[in-house]
């Protein structure tokens, strides 16, 4: 950047960042805090606090808590960054995340803009679509992404989980104290989460599991009414207020369309959590790191808060 240019800015009270973080999940908040701790200026944009954490309702390996549900953990989290004082733009989308040629990286939200030295993405994943007639029309009415956010508003109701892994099952298990009927409906032939929530499952009167089962249509008036699944060219229609989509996630990062990613979306990152691109960063569930855990985002995050530090120092 050139001289005249930092000065017109300053002028006109644009700053210039250390770092910006994206994302305030275990990665991102890991990152915030030790980015805090080497006096680092910068900032994080984040559409929540807590991320993918929140959507957890019983975690047992985290360690130092023998148990803490997803968003006790988030509100440690809040507390945490709060203690530094940490900047935090929440609610806050970013749209595209450029560097530029004069290896300034542009940050474009839906409500601003920021230039800063590096970046660290660290938005993690979003809930896969079905994709099937109803799905956006009754979102919010009757079609949820999260049980532990929205489970309590169907107390006493019959509802249906899509999905046959730990987060489907997730929501089974939370379900359970709330709900008056669960079924589980999966295309698999056999439920693929740990073997300790599948057997919780099966042997609860409450649910009700259709393998090989796919969905056919979400209805309903105003809110929805029920769906249709086909088993073995068998149409059943199951009637239910509420459905928990649980089949995965995909990487939250086509706002950042000039770093390299693998075939399912991922950004790839090598061990110091750095991207092809100089100064800009990656850790967590957005990166190609294979295990989605909470504790090994945390470690990434840390890694990546290091790495830009380093990469700082080094600059002129």
């Amino acid at each position: 950047m050139g001289l005249i240019r930092q000065k017109l800015l300053k002028r006109w009270g644009w700053k210039m960042y250390d770092l910006v973080i994206i994302g305030a999940g275990p990665a991102g908040i890991t990152a915030s805090i030790y980015a805090a701790r080497k006096k680092m200026d910068f900032l994080v944009i984040a559409r929540d606090i807590g991320g993918q954490a929140v959507l957890s309702y019983d975690i047992e390996n985290y360690t130092g808590y023998q148990f803490i549900t997803g968003p006790e953990l988030a509100e440690r989290f809040r507390q945490h960054i709060h203690s530094f004082n940490i900047q935090v733009r929440e609610g806050e989308e970013v749209k595209l995340l450029q560097r530029r040629e004069d290896k300034v990286i542009k940050i474009t939200t839906d409500r601003a803009e920021y230039e800063a030295k590096t970046a660290i993405i660290a938005s993690g994943r979003i809930p896969r679509k079905l994709k099937v007639a109803g799905e956006t029309e009754f979102k919010n009415r009757g079609v949820t992404y999260c049980a532990t956010c929205d489970g309590p508003l169907f107390a006493g109701k019959d509802v249906c989980v899509v999905g046959g892994g730990n987060s489907a099952l997730d929501a089974v298990l939370q379900l359970m104290k709330i709900a008056r009927k669960i079924y589980l409906v999966d295309k698999e032939e056999s439920l693929r989460a740990d073997p300790v929530m599948v057997e919780k499952a099966r042997s609860s009167p409450l649910v009700t599991i259709y393998n090989n089962s796919t969905v056919k249509e979400i209805f309903g008036e105003k809110l929805v009414k029920g769906i249709k699944i086909s088993q073995k060219e068998k149409e059943i229609t199951l009637p239910v207020a509420g459905i928990f989509i649980e089949i995965g996630s995909v990487p939250s990062a086509d706002f950042v369309p000039d770093v390299q990613k693998n075939n399912a979306g991922e950004i790839i990152v090598n061990c110091r959590c750095e991207t092809n691109l100089a100064g800009i960063f990656a850790a967590g569930d957005v990166t190609d790191v294979p295990a989605k855990q909470i504790i090994v985002a945390c470690g990434e995050g840390a890694k990546a808060a290091l790495s830009a530090f380093q990469y700082l120092s080094k600059q002129k």
